[in-house]
């Protein structure tokens, strides 16, 4: 059966409210989505799925961050106003994660007007709380990061590490102040009773790491810039990005129709249950946000999961290098569920990962064409010659409790459940495969049309039952990675049970389908086809 692979519980479900609320980020409208967007928005959808399968009542809530000086000179450069400008590149993330499957329930904008309203309303009661003060801010500014950098941190020339082709800039200014030292033992406490507040390990150490040194008060506010909210107690100046744009998160929970208020925003999903994030902007999400909200007397977020960054062929992916990989291209060239199958399986969730073309074409053939759709393939069609084109006659119960495939499919739901829950996606996916590929095994060795020659019919359908019951089980477990796939598999099996879809009947089987035996005997099976094409290496 393998390994057990989750150490350490970091289930962020709250099922004593029956609801799950999970966030991508907001992502900086400064150019097209590239593939680390997708990358986080595709896990987002896989755990929102997999909630919804268990009957959860789920809030997905992904979104752009559209203020700032970044946004202001790109505008400027293509010769767009700034409004203009992110409504462009906010609808190529909308038509990407339709390109994905990808089910979001809230396209959170921070330029909404409702949105205004909140970041009003919460600036007002963390500065009542008297969190906010005038200072002067002297430092080196990354534009493309909007954050200023300790020196310490710089490269050389005052290079961003993460942006190293532009220099920071130098900026003395006043700005107003969030008084995030105030928290500094707030936030250990927080650390300490809450160890999985900040996942992974690795990522939780880095924020420890960081704290432990002191935290200092930052920077809310610019001057000289028009692109943003006015600060509702000095119109001189415009709220700093990340103070704005973590708010979104609170915006995008209001029904239609509400007043924007934060009563109102907070009613029925706060808090949220977890924010998936890159690593890049860890700080903001693990240690300001949290501050911010115990400045403002709100409860803390569930938790923080920071994912690492992709590379393409081992190396980092960038315009100067030419080696950027469009989303979208490879959408159309593989196919969705192929691109999220890759990077939720071949991934572990939380390290670095690679993309590299012709293990992408190898992998999904050798775990989806052949594994997985050349077994129900070639099942069908003997259970069509054998069966006449039904279910085998077979009670599940009637099938040895140590029969081979029922003996991995009994627990399966339990331990691929699991994984889903912790992030584990990754070890999700080999538990299933592990199934599949012991079917493959599994009907070669008892080799049922030597069966059917030798007239032992029932031993043949037994066979023929525990394979298909197998591959049922291993598509009803997958179908949050592989939406589409799922579907055509229960389709193929004579099951009207869209799996691509994530409300309605769906919700409310995960307690048959989750289980090994739920196949009906007698039922009509479809007609067999190819349900995952053999992918060639397109360039």
């Amino acid at each position: 059966m393998g390994v057990v692979f989750y150490s350490q519980s970091m289930n962020y479900t709250n099922t004593s409210k029956n609801t799950f609320a999970i966030t991508t980020p907001l992502y900086y409208v400064n150019d097209v989505p590239h593939l680390g967007s997708a990358y986080t928005t595709i896990a987002a959808d896989v755990v929102a799925r997999f909630q919804r399968l268990r009957g959860l009542s789920v809030l997905m809530i992904t979104g752009t961050d559209e203020h700032g000086q970044k946004i202001e000179r790109t505008a400027q450069a293509y010769g767009r106003s700034p409004q203009e400008h992110c409504d462009l590149i906010a609808s190529s993330f909308v038509e990407l994660w339709e390109l994905l499957g990808i089910k979001y329930d809230r396209f959170s904008r921070t330029t909404a007007v409702r949105h205004q309203a909140i970041v009003k309303e919460f600036f007002g009661r963390v500065w009542d709380a008297g969190d906010i003060y005038l200072g002067q801010q002297k430092g080196f500014y990354c534009v493309s990061c909007e954050e200023f950098k300790e020196e310490r941190d710089l490269l050389e020339n005052h290079r961003c590490p993460l942006h190293p082709n532009r220099e920071a800039e130098w900026r003395d200014e006043q700005n107003y102040f969030f008084r995030l030292s105030k928290y500094q033992n707030q936030l250990e406490a927080l650390y300490a009773e809450q160890p999985n507040f900040i996942q992974p390990e690795s990522r939780r150490n880095e924020v420890l790491n960081f704290v432990r040194q002191g935290l200092q008060d930052f920077s809310i506010s610019r001057v000289n810039l028009d692109w943003g909210f006015p600060v509702p107690t000095d119109p001189n100046h415009t709220l700093y990005v990340w103070f704005d744009a973590l708010l979104g998160y609170v915006t995008a929970l209001l029904e239609d129709g509400d007043e924007p208020t934060l009563a109102n925003a907070l009613a029925k999903w706060w808090p949220i249950n977890i924010h998936l994030i890159g690593k890049d902007i860890l700080r903001f999400h693990a240690v300001y946000w949290p501050a911010m909200l115990m400045s403002a007397q709100l409860p803390i977020s569930g938790g923080v999961f920071g994912h690492g960054f992709l590379t393409k062929d081992g190396q980092k992916m960038g315009k100067t290098l030419g080696n950027t990989v469009d989303p979208v291209d490879l959408v159309r060239r593989y196919g969705a569920d192929a691109v999220r199958y890759y990077f939720v399986k071949e991934i572990e969730f939380g390290k670095d990962g690679d993309l590299n073309e012709t293990r992408f074409v190898n992998v999904l053939n050798a775990d989806l064409a052949n594994d997985l759709g050349n077994l129900l393939n070639r099942t069908l069609k003997m259970a069509q010659k054998y069966c006449g084109g039904k279910v085998p006659p077979v009670a599940p119960e009637d099938i040895p409790s140590d029969n081979a495939l029922k003996a991995i499919g009994m627990e399966l739901g339990q331990r691929v459940t699991p994984a889903y829950e912790n992030l584990a996606f990754s070890q999700g996916c080999e538990e299933i495969l592990t199934l599949v590929r012991s079917s493959n095994k599994y009907i070669d060795e008892q080799a049922p049309w030597t069966l059917y020659k030798q007239k032992q019919q029932q031993a043949l359908e037994q066979v023929l039952y525990a394979v298909l019951e197998s591959v049922r089980l291993a598509a009803y477990l997958l179908s949050p990675v592989t939406p589409k796939l799922s579907s055509s598999i229960y389709q193929q099996l004579g099951i009207s049970l869209d799996l691509s879809q994530t409300t309605g009947d769906a919700a409310a089987t995960f307690a048959t389908h989750a289980q090994w035996g739920m196949l009906a005997a007698n039922h009509t099976l479809g007609e067999p086809h190819p349900v995952f094409q053999r992918l060639e290496l397109v360039s």
